[in-house]
């Protein structure tokens, strides 16, 4: 992902979480820490072939530090669910945590989100716990999940 896809993105972004939606500057602060020797952050696009318009229709973001990594946001656009995107999505995040050299993987769901939750288990993501209330301003709470690295076998979609 680059400045440049931050617009396009923002749009997929409001239209799948209308209520929870990223701001412009989070996604800036993000790209800030993404490029360079020190960075701590790896977020990419998934477009469609530029002959079917080059349109954004997948996103996801991963950021690492201290042996840990931290899955920001992923997201696929509705007319990609059932497509294996998001699974694509996935695995190059957690190709980027092997690569940031993390031992595990967290991220939090939500809990009214079981498209998604059957997503991480088939990676081997375990819930840990939850977040009361933490998306707001629905006050839906979060199931938390971890990857333990070592225990990753390099799942990979194609398709």
């Amino acid at each position: 992902m680059r400045w440049w896809d931050i617009e396009p993105v923002l749009a997929l972004e409001h239209e799948l979480f209308p209520e929870d939606a990223w701001s412009p500057a989070m996604f800036w602060s993000e790209l800030a820490h993404a490029r360079g020797s020190r960075a701590t952050r790896h977020y990419v696009v998934a477009t469609e072939p530029s002959g079917a318009g080059g349109r954004i229709v997948g996103y996801a973001g991963l950021a690492a530090a201290g042996g840990l990594g931290d899955v920001q946001t992923i997201a696929a656009a509705r007319d990609r669910w059932g497509t294996g995107l998001g699974s694509r999505l996935l695995t190059d995040l957690l190709q980027h945590a092997t690569a940031f050299e993390c031992e595990e993987v967290l991220l939090e769901v939500r809990v009214d989100n079981p498209r998604a939750q059957r997503l991480y288990e088939r990676f081997g993501f375990e819930p840990i716990g939850f977040r009361r209330g933490y998306y707001q301003p629905g006050n839906v709470d979060a199931l938390v999940m971890r990857l333990h690295m070592k225990n990753h076998q390099g799942t990979e979609i194609h398709g």
